[in-house]
């Protein structure tokens, strides 16, 4: 197969596709092995870029922003405090930390184009909520269930991939992501189990994980849908160009905030099971 046939036809985004997985796993797991103060700072500095791509995304392409100061700084400006907000709410306020998080959320409002501002409040917290979660889930329950949750939301995304390229069939959403098909949004599904069947059965983790690893996998799956709605609505392919040719950290970012979110809503009315 020739160069130019391999990066056509039905396999054609399967070299993005492979590069999201490595991004997503070489960040991840620098992440999930750093602890204290590198995995707090790591952190941070993520999620200032991601915030830095969404306050672009719902608002630096509208013309009333060009010709002001605010309009020219405040991506870069909400990026900083993003991060700081972060890396503030994990080092010192502790269960009051998530009422920091508000802080550039409200900050970054009055920048947003109009109609774009509860786009940017909403997925603006989306993004800070996840990193506190995401180094609540390293520190309190420990590198195995970070390692799980990301191998639910990698496994999803494979499986998906190939079994919506293979099977095809009906569209799963075909207004906001036309690409993802039922079989494949199903594939997910069965990944997600599968792996925590694999956990059950080897003593690895609860069975409860037999119930909530599709679900997380789901979560993911409306993670991705929503930041392709996002960027339909801002008239771009991709949340930025930070990593060339492959998008911005949101585009690699998406479903494992979905995810993030979806277990972190499960911890507040049942108990998160264990992984080892």
């Amino acid at each position: 197969m020739t160069g130019a046939a391999a990066g056509s036809g039905r396999w054609a985004d399967l070299s993005r596709r492979l590069i999201s997985t490595v991004v997503l796993l070489a960040i991840g797991i620098v992440l999930a092995m750093a602890s204290g103060i590198w995995l707090r700072m790591g952190m941070a500095v993520i999620i200032g870029i991601t915030f830095w791509e969404l306050a672009r995304l719902t608002g630096w392409r509208h013309p009333e922003m060009h010709d002001t100061p605010f309009g020219r700084w405040r991506p870069l400006g909400l990026a900083v405090l993003a991060g700081g907000a972060v890396y503030t709410s994990l080092n010192f306020f502790d269960e009051w930390g998530p009422v920091v998080l508000l802080i550039p959320v409200l900050a970054g409002l009055p920048g947003a184009a109009q109609g774009n501002r509860w786009v940017f409040a909403v997925f603006g917290l989306a993004i800070l909520l996840v990193g506190f979660g995401l180094v609540g889930f390293r520190e309190v329950l420990g590198l195995p269930f970070v390692l799980w949750l990301m191998g639910i939301v990698i496994t999803s995304d494979i499986a998906g991939y190939f079994a919506g390229k293979i099977i095809g069939g009906p569209k799963f959403w075909p207004r906001l992501s036309p690409k993802k098909t039922w079989s494949g949004t199903a594939a997910g599904w069965v990944g997600a189990l599968i792996v925590g069947a694999v956990l059950v059965a080897t003593g690895a983790g609860d069975p409860a994980l037999l119930w909530i690893s599709p679900l997380v996998a789901f979560a993911g799956q409306m993670g991705d849908i929503a930041e392709s709605w996002l960027k339909r609505r801002a008239g771009v392919k991709d949340s930025s160009n930070l990593i060339p040719g492959h998008g911005g950290f949101m585009d690699r970012f998406d479903a494992i905030t979905g995810a993030t979110l979806a277990v972190m809503a499960i911890g507040l009315i049942a108990t998160l099971p264990r992984v080892l």
